[in-house]
C-alpha cells in the first residue's frame, strides 16, 4: 500500500512540474537525453533495432485519455523509427478487455533485461518540430540499448491513423473476454453515450461547457436514425449516462428504451463497442468504443478528435439532423 501511495504522489508530483516546465523556452534543458543529443550529435547511419518507445497510460485519468496516452507510444515508436515496448494499463480490466499488449515486449521486461530508460520532451499539440527534435534526440543514441520514454500524459489526437490496429488487438482477444453483454442478436441494438456527471458539476467551466450536449440533441439524432434504419429487426434502445431515468424525460416516448445507468465503465464501453449504431457525445468515453465499432456511429460536430472519413461514420449538425 506503501508503494502504491509513493507511485501515486510521484505522479501528481510529476504532473506539476510537467505542467510547470510545458511553456518556459529553458524546458528542454532539463532533459539529459536532449544534452545527449547536443553534445553527440544524431547517428543518420547507425543502429536503431536496440532502441524501443514506450508511453505510459495515466491511470488518474479516464479509459479514453489513458487510450490516447497508449496511441502515443505506437504512433510515435513508428515516427522515430524504433520498436514498441508496451506500457500496461495499471487497471487489470481495462487491460484485459482492450487486449492491447498482446504479442509486445513489455516496459518493465526490457528493464529487467538491463535497458535504461531516458525520458522525451512531450510533443504539445502533435508539434511537427517537437517531434523531429525528439526523432534527432532518437538517433543520437543508435546501437545503444536505451528504452525511450514518453513524458507523462503524451498526447496522440489523430487516432484514426490507429483504428486498424486498435480494432485487430481488440478483437483478437475476444476468445479471453467474458461476453457480459445484453443485446438480443435477433434485434437491431442502438447504444446512446450521454455524457453528464462531470459537466453538470461545473458547466461554467469552459472546459467542461464545450462537452455539454442537451437532451434534445440527442432526442433528435435518435428521431432520425429511427426513421432511417432499413432492418426488419426489432430496434431496441439503449442509453449509457449517469442520473436516472427522471433526467431524461425526451426519451420516455421511445419504445423498446433499456436504461443503463447501473452498468460499470468496463460493460458500458463494451457495449458501445458492439452495438449496431452507437450515437457518441463529445466524449472519449463513447469516442474510443467508436474507433472500434465495426457498427455505424452518428457523432457530434467539432470534436477535439478527428473521425474517419469512412461511410460508417456520420456526422450530425449541432442541432441534431444529419
Amino acid at each position: 500500500m506503501l508503494h502504491i501511495t509513493k507511485e501515486k504522489l510521484h505522479r501528481r508530483l510529476r504532473g506539476y512540474y510537467v505542467r510547470f516546465i510545458e511553456k518556459k523556452a529553458w524546458r528542454l534543458w532539463l532533459y539529459p537525453s536532449y544534452w545527449h543529443y547536443r553534445l553527440k550529435g544524431m547517428q543518420d547511419t547507425g543502429d536503431l533495432s536496440t532502441l524501443y518507445h514506450a508511453s505510459y497510460p495515466n491511470p488518474a485519468a479516464g479509459i479514453g485519455h489513458q487510450i490516447s496516452n497508449w496511441a502515443a507510444g505506437w504512433y510515435y515508436a513508428e515516427l522515430y523509427g524504433v520498436k514498441y515496448a508496451y506500457y500496461p494499463f495499471a487497471n487489470k480490466q481495462w487491460e484485459e478487455l482492450l487486449g492491447f499488449g498482446a504479442g509486445e515486449i513489455t516496459f518493465q521486461e526490457l528493464r529487467r533485461k538491463g535497458w535504461r530508460v531516458r525520458r522525451l520532451p512531450r510533443i504539445r499539440h502533435d508539434d511537427i518540430k517537437e517531434a523531429e527534435l525528439n526523432c534527432r534526440i532518437v538517433k543520437s543514441y543508435a546501437g545503444k540499448k536505451i528504452l525511450f520514454l514518453a513524458e507523462l500524459d503524451q498526447f496522440f489526437f489523430d487516432l484514426p491513423k490507429l483504428q486498424k490496429i486498435m480494432q485487430e488487438k481488440y478483437y483478437a482477444a475476444d476468445d479471453k473476454r467474458d461476453n457480459n453483454l445484453v443485446y438480443n442478436a435477433e434485434h437491431f441494438n442502438i447504444a446512446i453515450h450521454v455524457r453528464r456527471g462531470d459537466i453538470l458539476a461545473n458547466l461554467d467551466h469552459p472546459q467542461l461547457k464545450m462537452r455539454y450536449l442537451a437532451n434534445d440533441y440527442y432526442e433528435r439524432v435518435l428521431e432520425m436514425a429511427l426513421e432511417k434504419i432499413e432492418s426488419e429487426k426489432p430496434k431496441h434502445i439503449y442509453l449509457f449516462s449517469q442520473g436516472g431515468p427522471e433526467d431524461f424525460p425526451e426519451f420516455q416516448r421511445f419504445p423498446n428504451l433499456h436504461w443503463c445507468m447501473k452498468m460499470s465503465a468496463y460493460q458500458s464501453f463494451e457495449h458501445m463497442v458492439h452495438a449496431d449504431l452507437l450515437i457518441t457525445s463529445k466524449s472519449s468515453f463513447s469516442y474510443k468504443p467508436a474507433l472500434l465499432s465495426h457498427g455505424i456511429k452518428i457523432c457530434p460536430p467539432h470534436f477535439w478528435h478527428p473521425y474517419p472519413t469512412s461511410s460508417d461514420w456520420i456526422i450530425a449538425n449541432n442541432d441534431g439532423t444529419f
